[in-house]
């Protein structure tokens, strides 16, 4: 049986490889986890004796499809707590992500059905994070950067990072959440994203809107332009 913390590289491969594809270095699985390069190298070591990741020295690792079952299995966990406690609870989404790290290891597989029956077997969670169905099938991700579009794009934000507390409470003062359109207005030389959608104009950071994941959006769904009246 594999200990959390083993669980948790697992997770973490699974969501960088979702990010930029495979194989992910361990300096980026030991940055994400907070952890020395030397402990993630033993870690990944182990797993890849386990037969759930694959490993070529000096280029980094994939999951086997074995490994992708139990890291699918966590993250749907993970984001059904999610929403769970956004909904039923009524936590705040900037307090859902590490109540869900403590708990997803825990339950079992009855409470993960109970949960997801009373939440109507939701698709997304509060950051817009799709969850992975029951079958554990993987999600395909059609999603871009906000980073990388420009002015004039008009896009839908599809999600956000779930890990910073204050950037999430910044993004919801700002109205920028899943479902809002934005127009993207300008990108200034700091490399500000000048965005606005119906609550107003909104100023967002390049490390930001590197996090925040969109689709692009046609002129036939633009809102009309906030006034000042």
């Amino acid at each position: 049986m594999l200990s959390d913390v083993m669980e948790d590289y697992l997770k973490i491969v699974h969501e960088l490889q979702a990010e930029s594809g495979p194989p992910v270095s361990t300096s980026a699985v030991a940055d994400a986890a907070g952890k020395t390069p030397p402990t993630v190298t033993s870690a990944l070591e182990t797993l890849a004796e386990q037969g759930l990741v694959s490993r070529e020295k000096y280029k980094g690792v994939e999951l086997t499809p074995e490994g992708e079952q139990v890291a699918l299995e966590v993250v749907r966990h993970h984001r059904l707590l999610e929403a769970y406690l956004a909904e039923a609870l009524d936590y705040d989404w900037s307090e859902v992500h590490a109540e869900a790290d403590t708990l997803e290891h825990h339950i079992s597989e009855e409470f993960e059905r109970r949960v997801a029956a009373k939440l109507d077997d939701p698709e997304v969670d509060p950051h817009g994070d799709p969850i992975p169905t029951a079958d554990l099938e993987p999600v395909e991700d059609e999603t871009t950067p906000l980073a990388a579009h420009g002015a004039g794009d008009r896009v839908e934000v599809a999600r956000v990072r779930d890990r910073d507390e204050a950037e999430l409470d910044y993004l919801a003062e700002a109205g920028v959440e899943p479902g809002v359109h934005l127009d993207v207005r300008d990108v200034t030389p700091l490399g500000v994203y000048v965005v606005t959608h119906p609550g107003g104009e909104r100023h967002l950071p390049e490390s930001v809107a590197e996090t925040i994941r969109v689709w692009a959006a046609g002129d036939e769904e633009r809102e009309p332009e906030p006034t000042d009246a």
